[in-house]
């Protein structure tokens, strides 16, 4: 598969067949999915994967909707900057995004109003923070396993992200698992499905971080988990918090794994205490990944939602529910 900076073929991944657009920011370039026309959706990956993870909402909205789709700063197939030359933080990304939007608005022909912001993961505060600077663009916001206020376990975090946490602040440790090893990447491949992925897409997730000078941006996201003020990040966090109530009256769907090791379900909790009239589907047996535990049926509610119909009812016997 191709590197970074570089396109990716039809050949090399099929169910990636998308043309590579390019935001050029010195002294390093974003890439980005712009794909079909109407409405704008703007699509936001978590740390580790990238714009990839979105392809199958793509392929199922372009028809109908502007499907944009940022790799962030360091990621995907976005520039690998030196430390020296970007600071790899929450407020760096939201500064990306702003500067992002304000392009296609101003160049490309992107509107003023009426965007839906579709969030997972890191996607959430980055989202959420830019949200708050620009809550007249936002019109609908589509939540999958993500956060957008202080964690509701406080400074007791789930024993797989304490672990992990543990791990990256210790340099040594955190040189050698994620840089060299590629733990992080490899494990969320792994781990953050309950459906194991076939060796294709699972080789595609890691296709960009092939060697250690790739993954310096997964690393510096784990680093970043704002846990308190003192925090770099805890600003933007709370930015993004704003952002929930600046949004308050905006539909709002959300599709959630169960089983994710992470984002457990008192986050989901709070985004329910939050949106109290949001659409949504707890899918129980997925996991952190759950646009590919559930990618067909989350396609689907998605786009109903978008249509305006709302989400459907789920299949008889099956193990997910509608609230």
């Amino acid at each position: 598969m191709a590197g970074p900076g570089e396109p990716i073929s039809t050949e090399e991944s099929a169910d990636y067949a998308f043309a590579s657009h390019w935001f050029d920011r010195a002294p390093y370039r974003q890439h980005y999915l712009d794909e079909g026309g109407g409405p704008p959706v703007l699509m936001l990956h978590g740390n580790p994967s990238w714009s990839y993870h979105w392809r199958r909402l793509v392929t199922g909205l372009r028809d109908s909707y502007r499907c944009i789709v940022p790799d962030h700063v360091g990621m995907g197939l976005s520039s690998r900057p030196a430390e020296g030359d970007y600071t790899y933080t929450l407020d760096s990304r939201v500064d990306d995004l702003d500067a992002l939007t304000s392009y296609l608005i101003a160049r490309r022909g992107a509107p003023t109003t009426g965007w839906t912001l579709v969030m997972h993961d890191w996607g959430g505060p980055i989202g959420m923070a830019w949200a708050a600077r620009r809550p007249h663009l936002v019109a609908r916001l589509v939540v999958l396993n993500t956060a957008a206020f202080p964690s509701p376990f406080g400074r007791r975090l789930p024993p797989t992200l304490r672990l992990a946490l543990w791990a990256v602040r210790n340099t040594a440790t955190a040189r050698d698992l994620v840089l060299h090893r590629n733990a992080f990447a490899r494990g969320a491949a792994r781990f953050g499905v309950t459906r194991r992925m076939d060796r294709r897409t699972r080789e595609a997730y890691l296709a960009p971080y092939a060697v250690p000078e790739d993954r310096l941006a997964i690393l510096r996201f784990v680093q970043d988990i704002p846990l308190s003020p003192a925090d770099p990040a805890w600003a933007g966090l709370r930015a993004a918090e704003r952002a929930t109530e600046l949004l308050a009256d905006r539909p709002v769907f959300i599709g959630w794994g169960g089983r994710d090791p992470v984002f457990r379900r008192a986050f989901l909790a709070e985004w329910r205490r939050r949106f109290p009239h949001a659409a949504g589907r707890l899918y129980r047996n997925a996991g952190h990944y759950v646009l590919e535990d559930r990618a067909d049926d989350l396609v689907a509610q998605i786009r109903a939602f978008l249509d305006g119909g709302g989400p459907g009812l789920p299949a008889e016997g099956t193990q997910e529910r509608r609230w």
